[in-house]
């Protein structure tokens, strides 16, 4: 398999990992934390962060994180719903992630960063249900915190972007809120697994086959599947709102990543597509000091940014 130069030394030096990362969860969700500590930049002074609870739909307050750019001018900001990865069952961190900390900076935006429940504790619907009423506290609280209710999106990577990719389902289906714009970062959004590179990629040090099929089995309650657990079951993917979608050639999720772009441009939605050959699920938070994790970021980010800035008055 192709392994892009820059990166072909790191996957050298990684070690295989468990097939089914939910069965000693606690163990995962230590090994990501240690991933991401040389990562985090705890009171850097960019961002101001702030800590809230929102009403959650069962009763439970969801914690989130508020953030702001250190530096923002007047006016209300632009704000993302920034929506952590883990395979539904890890990802969440004691700060803000550097993904929700570089969507704040290199943005502009204001930052709402949503700790949903995890599986195998609380499978769907409860995680995704959780991000759909902090998408709607954000919308409905706005002005007060300072944001423009115009341009409001969402974000998140590998599980995130499932995540982000069913709240645009939703959000539609149920009249609101309004989202301006879908970042979708190697999103997982088919759990059938059916598409080549689900079956190409079985090198146990990446994230393959068999760790995708742990995972959807673990967040799946048994029965039909909603389109909101699995947006690539969707029928109709008409009136969402426009997206830009990133994969990796050494991703298992590559495949229904590309495919569910094609059917949002089939269906008219404008879509900007990135692949990057040769890079594995994830492979910032392994190769971070690359230039090719550098550019990966600043092209995402970039898209983003575009997408959320004021429409120039004629």
């Amino acid at each position: 398999m192709y392994v892009h130069p820059e990166l072909a030394g790191v996957l050298a030096g990684m070690a295989p990992r468990p097939d089914d990362p939910v069965a000693d969860i606690e163990a995962t969700r230590a090994g990501f934390r240690a991933l991401m500590a040389p990562l985090m930049r705890p009171g850097d002074g960019t961002v101001l962060i702030e800590k809230a609870a929102v009403p959650g739909p069962d009763g439970n307050e969801i914690p989130v994180q508020i953030l702001r750019p250190a530096a923002a001018g007047p006016g209300p900001l632009p704000a993302v719903l920034y929506i952590h990865g883990g395979g539904f069952s890890y990802g969440e961190l004691d700060g803000p992630s550097p993904m929700a900390r570089d969507v704040c900076t290199e943005t502009g935006s204001l930052v709402v960063n949503v700790h949903y429940r995890l599986v195998p504790e609380h499978p769907f619907p409860a995680g995704f249900e959780d991000c759909y009423a902090t998408l709607r506290w954000l919308a409905a609280n706005a002005a007060a915190l300072g944001a423009d209710p115009a341009r409001i999106a969402v974000a998140g990577a590998s599980a995130g972007g499932c995540l982000s990719a069913a709240l645009c389902l939703a959000a539609r289906d149920r009249g609101g809120p309004a989202i301006a714009f879908q970042t979708l970062l190697i999103p997982c959004l088919d759990d059938r697994l059916a598409t080549p590179s689900s079956h190409r990629i079985t090198d146990p040090r990446l994230t393959n086959r068999a760790k995708m099929r742990a995972m959807w089995d673990a967040y799946l309650p048994r029965g039909a599947v909603s389109p909101y657990a699995a947006p690539a079951r969707a029928d109709d993917l008409s009136g969402l709102p426009p997206a830009y979608v990133l994969t990796c050639g050494l991703d298992p999720l590559r495949d229904e990543g590309l495919d569910y772009a094609r059917r949002l441009m089939e269906a008219g939605v404008p879509v900007e597509v990135k692949d990057v050959p040769g890079a594995w699920h994830l492979f910032e938070a392994s190769a971070p000091g690359t230039a090719l994790a550098r550019r990966t970021t600043r092209h995402w980010l970039a898209a983003l940014r575009t997408a959320l800035s004021p429409v120039p008055v004629s």
